[in-house]
């Protein structure tokens, strides 16, 4: 099973800045809890972008919205291979 990338960034941040931003995404991801968020201005913008980021970084969801990552990486293989790069 693949791990989950957005715990692996969360897991290399410091034990206090863990713990905050997982108390924001559980309070992002609930209505009543994003509503709160966007009262606060900045600190709404900034749980967005992190429920964001946690949502977009799956490979299925990337698709979706027209980025494929192994496509990415077999173009620039060919690339490299058509130019005598390793």
């Amino acid at each position: 099973m693949r791990a989950d990338p957005f715990e692996s960034w969360l897991a290399a941040g410091p034990a206090p800045a863990r713990w905050g931003m997982r108390a924001l995404v559980a309070l992002a991801t609930r209505p009543r809890g994003a509503a709160l968020l966007r009262r606060l201005g900045p600190v709404g913008q900034l749980s967005g972008s992190v429920v964001a980021l946690r949502r977009y970084d799956r490979p299925e969801v990337a698709r979706r919205l027209g980025f494929d990552a192994a496509a990415v990486v077999a173009r620039g293989r060919a690339l490299r291979r058509a130019e005598g790069r390793p």
